[in-house]
């Protein structure tokens, strides 16, 4: 077909890559289109675009100068016009004066937005809806560069919780929930793209690197068999499929991406699958077994076999320059000398004058330093991780020990509320028993728990560390009610045993835990207090205090604070925490005349920028 994709994800900060994209990147390429994955300031997205079009004129004009050298100077003049003379720094004649003066001003006048609209297709992915703001301006933003505006496809996480909302915004008719059918983008023919194999090279295109990167992501079931009042995944995934091969899928993406020394699965209830030892076993006939190790392949081999084959020039040519610098970097200055002047010489340092002819001609010189740099590798235990944890409720003896198969680090079990305490405590000594000695809990809070019961479930986990030998990471986790009309946009909810300065205060201690709590009593007995009241007295802590804790304990603000706070009379105390607990403290001699209650809140006034 061989039209013009663009697939787009909201520059928001994220740990997976946009697993959807990559399928549909796939999907498209399949039917002969052109892809572009990009993810950033969508402005910067067409200054390349403008640029690529000067370029086009400039090379019209004289094929001399490698006009690549002089991108970043001729964006900058884009943006900034006559503020910037560009004489100094690029060779000028009338008639490239007048293509960067035009171009300026076509830049300047928003006229891409009118002529030469050069995407046919725009797909763009949505994520949580507490980034409503970036994500409805990219969808208003991306309109703005399609040629038909019924080409622009929303899809997504928060697509799929508020339709309404997205269409009501922006005016485009969201896709709802998996691409599991044909024909769901719109095109005539039998292809189901939550089927198809992901496409990682789209990754090498943007310059996001994501965190989770070196591993293979997929999923082995769909839905879930709960349907719990807090979350989202029976209107996501309503039905529960409960087994979906995907080995094939990770055998192809070994041929063309290379092996990858992680599996992550986004599953949502793995054990409620009637195939669960069906899939333990796929798991480990790709290569993920207890024990199993993996040695990264040479990546620049990998890069150049798929740039010669032409899969994605873009996004190859910019990870082989990063192969370059990374390379560059690993030898000695003498050594590395010869390559680096060969990279010099065919302008092959940075990305955006490298061209694919240079990097192949070099590859038989340079190729050796990469194999000498890939052979001191040296081998790194694979891990599997069910990402979105596994159902404390449905686990049993069996299916622990069937678990222990494979490298699973670590076993992720819920732990939503204080009323799960024995069921959760049986499934923790179950999977210990099984030899799971590394796990992690998600602990939902500011939902309908209180936050005593909050302390008691990190409490507990810490007590289980100390008895069974086994290290248990807990993340709380703030519940946000996505789906609300009131709170979608935000993250401003409160549970309604919680309120602004509890949440802060947690947020506050976790600062300090990097938001998580694992084994060690005293750390956690410090971070959260070792009896209930502490803990709430922690709560009531103002925040500065809670964030610098040593320093103000050290000096004696702490106990000052509290002397004050705890000799309040009776009645003084409920008002004051009354305030202390809607966290705004402006004006405090407006809320109070009382002069013991406003020596209390003279400590809230405390910021983080005097702390010497």
């Amino acid at each position: 077909m061989n039209r013009n994709v663009l697939l787009i994800e909201p520059n928001y900060k994220n740990k997976y890559p946009p697993i959807g994209l990559m399928k549909i990147s796939t999907y498209y390429k399949m039917l002969g289109d052109k892809v572009t994955f990009f993810k950033g300031n969508l402005n910067e997205l067409v200054l390349n675009d403008i640029y690529e079009e000067i370029i086009k004129k400039l090379y019209q004009i004289n094929q001399e100068i490698m006009w690549e050298k002089y991108k970043t100077n001729i964006i900058y003049y884009l943006k900034s016009g006559d503020k910037y003379d560009i004489s100094q720094d690029i060779f000028l004649n009338d008639d490239i004066v007048d293509i960067l003066k035009y171009y300026r001003k076509y830049f300047y006048n928003k006229d891409y937005f009118k002529y030469n609209k050069k995407w046919d297709i725009i797909c763009i992915t949505t994520l949580f809806t507490f980034y409503w703001k970036i994500t409805i301006e990219t969808i208003n933003f991306a309109k703005l560069l399609c040629k038909d505006i019924c080409n622009v496809k929303v899809g997504g996480i928060a697509a799929s919780l508020l339709p309404d909302k997205i269409e009501e915004e922006t005016g485009i008719k969201p896709i709802i929930s998996v691409l599991n059918k044909p024909g769901m983008l719109g095109d005539d023919n039998d292809l189901i793209v939550d089927t198809l194999p992901l496409d990682y090279s789209i990754l090498h295109e943007i310059e996001y690197e994501y965190p989770a990167s070196n591993a293979f992501y997929g999923y082995m079931t769909r839905g879930c068999v709960n349907k719990c009042s807090f979350c989202a995944v029976p209107k996501l995934e309503p039905e529960y499929i409960g087994y979906i091969p995907i080995n094939e899928a990770i055998k192809d993406t070994m041929v063309m991406y290379g092996d990858k020394k992680d599996l992550l699965l986004l599953d949502n209830n793995i054990l409620a699958s009637k195939n669960f030892n069906q899939i333990i076993d796929d798991i480990k006939s790709i290569g993920f077994y207890r024990g199993s190790k993996s040695i990264e392949e040479n990546q620049y081999e990998l890069a150049m076999k798929n740039l010669q084959l032409g899969i994605n020039d873009k996004g190859y040519i910019r990870y082989i320059v990063k192969l370059y610098h990374i390379l560059l970097k690993s030898y000695k200055t003498e050594v590395i000398q010869t390559v680096y002047n060969m990279l010099y010489d065919k302008n092959l340092l940075k990305y955006d004058t490298a061209k694919k002819e240079n990097i192949i001609e070099i590859h038989n010189e340079v190729r050796p330093y990469f194999e000498m740099y890939y052979k001191k590798k040296k081998s790194k235990e694979r891990i599997v991780d069910f990402n979105q944890g596994i159902d404390a409720r449905l686990i049993t003896e069996n299916n622990m020990i069937k678990l222990s198969e494979i490298p699973i680090k670590p076993v992720r079990i819920a732990f939503d509320s204080w009323s799960m305490k024995d069921i959760y405590e049986n499934a923790v000594r179950t999977a210990v028993r099984a030899g799971h000695k590394n796990l992690s809990n998600y602990i939902l809070y500011n939902y309908n728990d209180t936050p005593i019961e909050l302390y008691q479930r990190l409490e507990l986990n810490v007590k289980l560390c100390e008895e069974l030998n086994a290290n248990i990471y807990s993340f709380p986790m703030k519940y946000h009610p996505i789906q609300d009309e009131k709170y979608f946009k935000n993250r401003d909810y409160l549970g309604k045993h919680w309120n602004r300065k509890f949440i802060r205060a947690i947020q506050a201690i976790l600062n300090s835990t990097k938001g998580k709590v694992g084994k060690g009593s005293s750390f956690f007995y410090k971070a959260f207090g070792r009896t209930i009241d502490e803990y709430e007295k922690l709560l009531y802590m103002p925040e500065t205090l809670i964030i610098y804790r040593l320093f103000y304990e050290q000096n004696g603000i702490t106990d000052e604070w509290w002397k004050k706070f705890s000799t309040l009379k009776e009645e003084d105390k409920e008002c004051v925490k009354k305030i202390i607990e809607k966290n705004n403290f402006t004006d405090i001699n407006i809320i109070s005349h009382n002069q013991a209650i406003l020596d209390v809140l003279s400590y809230y006034l405390i910021k983080r920028s005097d702390v010497v």
